[in-house]
């Protein structure tokens, strides 16, 4: 009987390895940016980064440069995250009003989420000049799509008419601040406040009957 031997290397393949680091990078960034919204950007040390990891902070610094890196990752991710899911929205609606509830539902999802929190909480201003030109350039993408999906539904006679670029920065602002006030151990889900935030800003508090009048 001829004996069968296993060749196979020890260490993991090249492919392999850039998973895992991916993997414990994103970790990395993710438990940073808990902490940012816990504490607040210079509140929070690498080294209360490397504890919650259960690491040590050389560890911490072979997946970052530095605690800039870590936030302008952050930012990008949760920045990313919103324009990727809108754009998903967008195809999956029928018409320019049911895209834009769809986008808004799909922003408010995300600023209750680590990144898209640290977004609204946090943000690019604590970062050098250049990192935040980078981030804002990304933010006006997502600012033109919601304008652009405003102005089609007013072509299309679905939505009032009025101006956009106003339109669009309510929106943006309204959502962006349940990110400051939501609670996950609040009484209600993302969902339910995604809901209730859309239906006040797409129909107003104006009763949606008119008023009885007394008949003497």
């Amino acid at each position: 009987m001829t004996n069968t031997i296993d060749n196979r290397s020890p260490w993991a393949k090249k492919q392999d390895r850039l998973t895992e680091r991916e993997y414990k990078r994103d970790a990395v960034l993710r438990t940073a940016a808990e902490l940012f919204n816990e504490k607040g950007f210079h509140a929070t040390s690498l080294d209360e980064v490397a504890e919650r990891l259960n690491v040590s902070k050389p560890t911490v610094y072979y997946y970052v440069k530095n605690k800039d890196e870590i936030l302008f990752e952050c930012v990008r991710i949760g920045l990313e995250m919103l324009e990727n899911a809108s754009n998903e929205a967008i195809q999956s609606g029928s018409d320019s009003k049911e895209n834009l509830i769809a986008v808004m539902r799909k922003y408010a999802e995300i600023v209750t989420m680590d990144f898209g929190m640290c977004l609204i909480r946090v943000g690019e201003d604590p970062l050098p000049l250049k990192s935040r030109r980078k981030l804002r350039r990304l933010k006006s993408r997502i600012d033109l799509k919601f304008r652009s999906l405003i102005q089609q539904g007013i072509a299309d006679g679905v939505l009032m008419p009025c101006d956009p670029k106003i339109a669009a920065f309510t929106i943006a602002g309204a959502l962006s601040w349940i990110a400051r006030w939501y609670d996950p151990k609040g009484p209600l889900r993302a969902e339910d406040i995604a809901n209730q935030c859309i239906d006040l800003l797409m129909n107003g508090l104006n009763s949606r009957s008119p008023p009885s009048s007394d008949v003497n």
